[in-house]
């Protein structure tokens, strides 16, 4: 394997692997600040030895094992950690002498699952939401800073801030690493959930780089939600958030060409659309309805897209009971975003011109400067006015907004599609 073949082997390893490395070493060492340092050095072992030796044959276990090592040296140098130095070395020592598939068995449990665990901690309510959702954003996401920014349209250094000062607090809090349970449970699921579903927007509609989606952090996000929904099964918006989330990766198969090119959902082939993703999610929405209360936000979202799954065709989407769950949405979680969505609703159910109206009142908002969205939305009502040279304007602002490659060039050929026909 040359040099090149094997930097994106590792590349493609630390972002499969890095979220469970650090959740295993979080278990050990009862801090997820040092738990990431052990994983980054870790890292640091790999790209120095495997160009030469080649990738392992489970290059997971090989940066756990090196990651051990070095929380046993370490922890032998530091006084601060004194009285922890002998359970944790006898731990550490007896989890080195593990088979390799006795070693993924200890760090993938069931219920207990380490990923949970940390999770909850850096879910901890001695962090600001906005800190708990950066943190667990970068370390069971393995979201850059920046791509963390764009997904809560705040600056980078901001971000960047939070991440550091989060992992500080945490460490002087002394925080244990464990799933928490009764009211102090309830407390934190909201923004557990919070960030779980981000995590799964991330691999769904990829904020930067070359893929258009990236299915491995919604399946993360799959699994940590139902996991979730087993711990608290009277929760309805758990059930909620699975439903949403089952639902909509039931199409990413679809969302995606031949070339690796974007599909909107209207174009969509449906037959590509998985059914026994669809029918657990219609199921956990019924779970969630079933359960009672007022619906939650996450619940609204599941409703809103079991309208596009019970859809045979595009023509059968109830867009006029899609825009009316938007609106509730809307009242629940007042949000431009939203808004922005309930403006695409309205526009397919009562026509472009009332989507606009929405969709211009939304220009003076300072969070949407960015937001690449805002002006591919606007572009599309426009192009179905037949306004086209404004049109055409606002795909080419958007493709300077976005930072995915494929979105990019989507709203490019979209761009040049926007042109007025020869008089």
């Amino acid at each position: 394997m040359t040099a090149s073949a094997t930097q994106r082997a590792i590349d493609a390893i630390w972002r499969i692997e890095s979220a469970r490395l650090i959740a295993g070493l979080a278990r050990l060492v009862r801090d997820v600040g040092l738990a990431e340092e052990l994983a980054q050095d870790a890292l640091v072992a790999a790209l120095e030895r495997w160009p030469e030796s080649g990738v392992p044959d489970n290059p997971g276990a090989w940066l756990m094992a090196a990651a051990k090592h070095r929380a046993v040296d370490l922890l032998r140098r530091s006084k601060m950690l004194e009285r922890k130095h002998e359970e944790l070395g006898h731990e550490l020592e007896a989890q080195r002498a593990l088979s390799v598939s006795e070693l993924d068995a200890a760090l993938d449990d069931d219920v207990g699952d380490d990923l949970l665990r940390l999770m909850f901690t850096a879910c901890h309510p001695v962090l600001s939401t906005e800190a708990r959702v950066a943190l667990t954003l970068r370390l069971l996401g393995g979201l850059t800073t920046g791509e963390i920014a764009r997904a809560f349209l705040v600056p980078e250094p901001t971000v960047a801030q939070r991440i550091v000062r989060a992992k500080r607090t945490l460490s002087e809090a002394r925080v244990p690493f464990e799933v928490p349970r009764g009211a102090e449970l309830e407390a934190r699921l909201s923004s557990v959930l919070q960030v779980i579903y981000l995590v799964f927007n991330e691999g769904y509609s990829a904020t930067a780089g070359d893929d258009w989606v990236r299915p491995a952090l919604c399946e993360d996000a799959l699994r940590l939600g139902r996991i979730l929904a087993g711990l608290v099964a009277k929760e309805p918006e758990v059930h909620g958030l699975v439903a949403l989330m089952e639902l909509q990766a039931s199409r990413l198969r679809a969302r995606v060409g031949p070339s690796g090119e974007p599909v909107l959902l209207l174009d969509q082939n449906r037959g590509r659309w998985d059914q026994l993703l669809i029918r657990r999610g219609l199921a956990a929405l019924e779970r969630a309805e079933t359960l009672g209360g007022a619906r939650g936000p996450y619940t609204v979202q599941a409703a809103i897209a079991a309208c596009h799954a019970r859809a045979r065709t595009p023509d059968e989407t109830d867009w006029v009971r899609i825009a009316a769950l938007y609106e509730a949405l809307v009242q629940l979680v007042p949000s431009p975003v939203v808004e922005l969505n309930r403006a695409v609703a309205v526009s397919m159910a009562f026509g472009p011109a009332a989507g606009l109206e929405l969709v211009d009142a939304l220009l003076s908002e300072h969070s949407l400067e960015d937001y690449h969205l805002l002006p591919s939305v606007r572009g599309d009502l426009l192009a179905k006015l037949g306004r086209l040279d404004e049109a055409r304007a606002e795909f080419e602002r958007a493709a300077s907004l976005t930072h995915n490659a494929r979105e990019r060039k989507l709203l490019l050929e979209r761009a040049r599609a926007a042109v007025p026909p020869s008089t």
